[in-house]
């Protein structure tokens, strides 16, 4: 496994590397089988032919001897190290490989490792243990193998966990962090063998994991997944350093951070021209940017949206004439129009769902899953069919946003490749593929990356939007937890977050939703027509807290996280955060049940820019934008 034995310091890595595993070589002793491919015979043939085992980046190449090449490129990225793990058979004969890591961190010092959990609206909780809390401490003889493999099967990459690890030295004060770009089935190892020291994997999910197998032919040349690794003296320095190393495409019109209106807790998926256009005429002139119809655009009036995916026709009932008149009509108002799809999804009610020529099948057999079916995104059918309902419905309407969601996932895998976790892996690469289409197409268009909330939160999806879904967690209060928490994991000026506004809201449950928006960025629904002008008042004063707090939110840096609360459902106590960019700072305060009234303790002479809020009784807030004058 690459290890160098000797004088150890305390820099917490010594060595990247990556590991390998071919079917049909030995695996690992010390009661390991089963648990990880790693350190296998495969791995001991390898020598180092050139390059560094230190952590600084340049290229390691090693070689086997029978004519396979694996190379690991580590490239600095800001503060971070991007790693570029590839495998090349050169020998004279196909080979199949049942594990393949992005990368391998060995010789690490460390006796905590911070993990971030994940489940549909609760999302990004921290999860942080000590290895003798994990059981993962060496045996009495320091004999047999310990492992923790976690990780994500199937097409949503955020359910269980984040595609994400830290871990600390408590005796130093470092910190190590890591981040996997894939879309798919992904895992990490924790591994501890003879001694204290921990090596630590991620990559595709393998074999064991998630039924992966890939055959390189003679000659061919295999990629796995990016990974980016970063070193710091807190969690959140190391957090800001990997999201910092995401470059996502955002359009070029959406670079001011702008405000979305979303119809879909106005209408709960009933949308018409009309209740559009009064949406619109009710919202011309706040300052909001884009006003996006969600799902129904597309079903007769009688039925409901979730069981007619997949025909993508416009439903002229609703919308006569098509989506055009609406778009039209949306930008005559100042405003950039949006449309939902959920591109990849069949139901029942789709004249396609049983036409499964150019469906997704497992075992011979359509792939069904809580009664959704799945086109197979590398079929040239399914494209022209998608490029057509899709792409072409966005230029001929004048929409320049588009929401993508995906509401079930595939699983392990499905059918058309040496396994299905290799099939699985092609056919989210070949979404990817039509996400930069829609980009190559119409380049100022906005994409919206959805899968029920936040399920998709990962770099390589974040990379092809402009923003991002953090979560279904609409109407809670546990909305300033979660949007807090993905402050580790993706840049906030892509988290888009909900205030939802009902008519029966009181003054302060209003500023409670605007403020959570603070956290990234703000996006709008629920019940506007119903609103006091006490009520606008209030969304009004929030809204232009948050444009000034714009360049605090898309520029800085997360210093201060305080939280007391542990239940998203009942959350007790208060939260702050607190982010700086150059002398400015933003102060976010959410009060729960049974909280006190907790004010940040602001530095002599600071200059107060701007308030929002009162933060006077449970469940309220207050923000503040502050000047260091030093």
């Amino acid at each position: 496994m690459f290890v160098i034995r000797g004088q150890t310091n305390y820099n917490l890595i010594m060595k990247i590397s990556s590991e390998l595993k071919l079917t049909g070589d030995e695996f690992c002793g010390g009661y390991s089988c089963g648990l990880t491919m790693h350190d296998s015979a495969t791995m001991r043939n390898f020598t180092l032919t050139e390059g560094s085992e230190k952590f600084e980046e340049g290229i390691a190449a090693y070689e086997n001897g029978e004519g396979l090449l694996l190379i690991v490129n580590k490239a600095k990225d800001g503060d971070a190290l991007r790693i570029k793990t590839t495998i090349t058979n050169n020998s004279d004969k196909e080979v199949t490989m049942e594990m393949l890591t992005s990368f391998c961190l060995s010789e690490i010092n460390a006796d905590r490792v911070h993990r971030l959990q994940s489940f549909w609206s609760s999302e990004g909780r921290l999860k942080s243990e000590t290895i003798e809390e994990m059981n993962m401490e060496p045996s009495w003889m320091h004999w047999g193998v310990r492992v923790e493999k976690f990780g994500s099967v199937g097409s949503m990459p955020v359910r269980k966990y984040f595609p994400f690890l830290a871990l600390e030295d408590s005796k130093t004060g470092k910190f190590v962090g890591m981040q996997l770009y894939l879309a798919s089935t992904w895992q990490m190892e924790i591994i501890c063998r003879e001694d204290e020291k921990l090596t630590v994997t991620g990559g595709i999910g393998d074999r064991d994991f998630g039924h992966w197998m890939k055959t390189l032919s003679i000659g061919e040349t295999f990629e796995a997944p990016e990974a980016v690794i970063a070193r710091g003296d807190s969690l959140y320095d190391v957090c800001d350093k990997l999201v910092k190393a995401q470059h996502p495409d955002i359009s070029p019109i959406d670079s001011d951070m702008g405000i979305i209106f979303n119809e879909y807790c106005a209408t709960w998926g009933d949308p018409t021209f009309e209740k559009v256009k009064n949406v619109a005429d009710k919202i011309e002139g706040r300052g909001i940017k884009y006003l996006v119809i969600d799902s129904g655009w597309y079903i007769d009036p009688e039925t409901h949206w979730w069981d007619f995916l997949g025909d993508w026709d416009v439903n002229e009932k609703r919308f006569p004439g098509g989506l055009k008149p609406i778009g039209d009509y949306v930008r005559s108002k100042g405003m950039i129009p949006g449309v939902w799809f959920e591109m990849d999804a069949i139901t029942s009610g789709s004249k396609h769902f049983n036409e499964t020529e150019h469906i997704l099948k497992k075992d011979g057999m359509p792939l069904t899953v809580g009664g959704r079916r799945f086109w197979d995104m590398e079929d040239k059918w399914v494209k022209s069919f998608l490029e057509e309902k899709v792409i072409k419905l966005l230029k001929e309407s004048n929409f320049g946003y588009v929401k993508i969601d995906h509401n079930e996932p595939y699983g392990i895998g499905c059918d058309g490749a040496e396994s299905l976790g290799e099939g699985l892996r092609r056919k989210i690469a070949a979404t990817q593929e039509f996400f930069a289409k829609m980009k190559e197409e119409i380049p100022d268009l906005v994409i919206e990356n959805c899968s029920a909330g936040g399920h998709r939160l990962e770099p390589s999806m974040m990379k092809l939007c402009s923003m991002a879904s953090f979560s279904d967690a609409h109407e809670t209060t546990a909305i300033p937890l979660i949007a807090a928490n993905l402050h580790r994991v993706i840049r906030p000026e892509q988290s888009q977050i909900w205030a939802v506004l009902r008519a029966a809201d009181s003054k302060e449950r209003i500023e409670y939703s605007l403020a959570a928006t603070f956290f990234g960025r703000m996006c709008l629904s629920g019940d506007i027509y119903d609103l006091t002008d006490e009520q606008w008042a209030v969304v009004d004063e929030g809204i232009e807290f948050y444009k000034k707090a714009a360049d605090i939110i898309k520029n800085g840096k997360t210093i201060v996280h305080r939280v007391e609360s542990t239940s998203y459902n009942n959350p007790k106590g208060q939260q702050l955060l607190i982010r700086k960019y150059g002398e400015k700072r933003l102060a976010i305060l959410h009060r729960f049940e049974d909280s006190k009234k907790w004010i940040p303790e602001f530095p002599k002479g600071c200059k107060i820019l701007a308030e929002f809020g009162s933060g006077e009784t449970d469940f309220s807030a207050k923000a503040w934008i502050y000047e260091i004058n030093e």
